[in-house]
């Protein structure tokens, strides 16, 4: 009989997903043999996928569609990154991408569309893979972006497969030049925003609650210099005008040749693109962010354990 350690444990469950106690069990079960193991809690677990809704799902991938002058992107996630590297998952995500493009990003619709080669639901083939897999799993949200004349680039970063990874962009580029061209300084837009996380397209576009909340900071920390108000002012404006130049995608330095302005390296591109390129408008998707992950102590977890609580 082999010998279960905690670290044996540990791996089961991040794997699995399932309950310490229940990879103990399987560990003990299976003679410590971690893919036996694995292979009798998805066994046992196929009752118990209603039970898995109550945890957390933060991992999984995002997944980005381009096709001429629309996109789409769409966050599905899991429970843990080993079920993203898992090729039914992948494709199940491919394919709400593309049902997602088809209902133009509309989240309501695309859970009620059809899933393609099924009698069921997006949502219901989702909760279907639940019970298959193992793991709680959820589509989270879906946006589209459309030009009416141009082309929607897309660009995914830390790819896992063709379309699928941790951070994916769209950026719509309005111009009547050359498509092609579009879409590579398109792509290097779409990395760029990857990259640095703008805000918004633009100062207008800006939340207003979050431009308040930033004024406010910088009053409060320009009046505790003790200068005038009129002197306060102007402090706050100079660091304003910062804030959108390092927060507003047009007015950030553009990573790709670090000297030009996002929006000077667009008038830049009409050389190549034989046309004006118009920024129009951009989406990011960035796994789980937003997502409060639950952090837990597998130390004490074990040690509670061991004490039989």
């Amino acid at each position: 009989m082999a010998q279960i350690t905690a670290a044996m444990v540990k791996e089961l469950r991040t794997i699995s997903g399932a309950g310490m106690m229940d990879c103990k069990t399987a560990l003990n079960e299976n003679d410590g043999d971690i893919q036996a193991s694995v292979d009798w809690l998805r066994t046992k677990g196929l009752a118990k996928a209603a039970k898995k809704s109550s945890r957390v799902a933060s991992e999984g991938l995002v997944g980005a569609l381009s096709n001429g002058t629309s996109g789409t992107v769409v966050e599905v996630n899991s429970e843990t990154d080993f079920v993203a590297r898992n090729a039914s998952f992948q494709e199940m995500v491919n394919t709400i991408v593309k049902v997602a493009n088809e209902v133009g990003g509309d989240f309501e619709a695309l859970k009620s569309a059809s899933f393609p080669g099924t009698d069921k639901t997006v949502e219901e083939q989702v909760t279907e893979m639940v019970g298959t897999i193992g793991e709680n799993m959820s589509v989270r949200r879906s946006q589209s972006l459309s030009v009416k004349e141009g082309v929607v680039a897309s660009y995914i970063h830390n790819a896992v497969a063709p379309g699928l990874g941790k951070i994916a962009v769209l950026v719509g580029l309005e111009t009547t030049g050359d498509v092609d061209a579009a879409a590579d300084f398109g792509r290097q837009v779409a990395m760029h925003i990857a990259a640095i996380n703008p805000l918004a397209l633009t100062e207008d576009d800006m939340d207003a609650d979050v431009v308040a909340r930033e004024r406010d900071v910088y009053s409060e920390q320009a009046r505790e210099s003790g200068k005038p108000e009129n002197i306060v002012e102007k402090m706050v404006d100079g660091r304003m005008r910062k804030f959108f130049q390092e927060s507003v995608l047009l007015s950030q330095t553009f990573v790709v040749d670090g000297e030009n302005t996002v929006a000077k390296a667009a008038e830049l591109a009409a050389e190549s693109v034989g046309a004006p390129v118009t920024i129009s408008g951009f989406v990011r998707f960035e796994l789980g962010e937003g997502i409060e992950k639950k952090v837990e102590d597998f130390a004490a977890e074990v040690a509670a354990t061991a004490a039989g609580n």
